[in-house]
């Protein structure tokens, strides 16, 4: 199915998200406030492995969907922004649907 990878990659996204949103509202406060600077390093490698996951997956969809370069920059930046991956979700999920849409048509 060509919605698929698509789909990984929404979920991928909204896993990074989670994992930042984690790492800077939870373990770095643990780390600075408590003391508990482990917490930084195990979500801090979570999210780093989902990061990765996340530029890997935007790639496969640039290069399957013939997306520009613009629209991967945007969808890049929101990686780097909090909230930006659940912002950019929603667009994402249209997209998936209509090819899922056309899948099913064929």
């Amino acid at each position: 199915m060509n919605s698929s990878i698509l789909k990984r990659f929404r979920i991928i996204g909204i896993a990074e998200g989670i994992s930042y949103l984690v790492l800077l509202f939870v373990a770095m406060p643990l780390k600075y406030i408590f003391g508990f600077a482990i917490a930084v390093k195990i979500i801090g490698m979570i999210h780093g492995i989902l990061f990765i996951g996340y530029v890997a997956f935007l790639a496969l969809c640039v290069k399957r969907y013939s997306w520009n370069l613009k629209y991967a920059f945007v969808l890049f930046i929101a990686s780097l922004v909090p909230f930006g991956t659940f912002y950019t979700d929603k667009e994402l999920k249209d997209k998936e649907e209509s090819l899922f849409a056309i899948e099913t048509n064929n």
